[in-house]
C-alpha cells in the first residue's frame, strides 16, 4: 500500500468513478460524509475498563468517546436500563481524514496475517463496517499493558445511494479488499 493521502486518492478516483458509474456531475459522485467508531466494553458495572476503553479511544481518535447505555434492563446479565455497555464516536472533517489515513497507511499493514476486507462488508444503504480485533494495531494506544485488549468496529459512511456504486468507490480509493480467486 502506498502512503497517498485518502484526499488525493479520492480526488485521482474521480475521473475512473464518473466513466464506470455512468455520472456526469462530480457531485453526484460518493462521498466519504463521516467514520463512526463504536466498541462495547463487555462488563457494565467494571468502572476501571469502561475508562480504559474511553481513554483509549481518545487517543485513537483524537476526540473524546460519548458513553452509550443500555436501552433496557436484563437480568439474566445483571445489566439495568442506563448503564454505560459502550463508547461511540464520530468523526467528521480533518479529523475523519487523519484517522483514514492512519487507517489505511498504518493500521491495516500492522494487523496479523492481513489478506484483505471481504466485499460483503458493505451493506446496502452503501457504508463499509470493519471490525478491529485489537486495538494495539494503533501505534497511539501504548503496548505495556496488553491483558485489557478490545475490539471495535469502524463505520465509513458514504453518501452512495446502493452497493454496487459504494463497491466501486472503495475500490477507486483503494480500500483493502480480498483478491478474488
Amino acid at each position: 500500500m502506498s502512503s497517498v493521502s485518502i484526499q488525493k486518492k479520492i480526488e485521482k478516483a474521480e475521473k475512473t468513478l464518473k466513466e464506470e458509474l455512468g455520472v456526469k456531475n462530480a457531485l453526484a459522485l460518493p462521498k466519504i460524509s463521516k467514520v463512526v467508531i463504536n466498541s462495547g466494553t463487555g462488563k457494565a458495572r467494571d468502572k476501571k475498563r469502561n475508562e480504559l476503553v474511553a481513554d483509549r479511544l481518545a487517543k485513537i481518535t483524537g476526540q473524546k468517546a460519548s458513553a452509550r447505555g443500555s436501552k433496557k434492563s436484563i437480568a439474566s446479565f445483571k445489566l439495568r436500563e442506563g448503564e454505560v455497555i459502550g463508547f461511540s464516536t464520530t468523526l467528521r472533517g480533518q479529523r475523519m481524514y487523519d484517522f483514514l489515513n492512519r487507517l489505511f497507511n498504518v493500521v491495516f499493514p500492522r494487523i496479523r496475517d492481513f489478506k484483505g476486507f471481504d466485499a460483503k462488508c458493505i451493506d446496502e444503504m452503501g457504508n463499509l463496517t470493519v471490525g478491529i480485533k485489537e486495538h494495539t494495531v494503533f501505534p497511539e494506544t501504548a503496548d505495556e499493558d496488553i491483558r485489557d485488549v478490545f475490539g471495535f468496529a469502524i463505520t465509513i459512511v458514504t453518501t452512495a445511494k446502493d452497493k454496487k456504486s459504494a463497491k466501486a468507490f472503495f475500490e477507486a480509493i483503494e480500500f483493502p479488499f480480498k483478491k478474488v480467486k
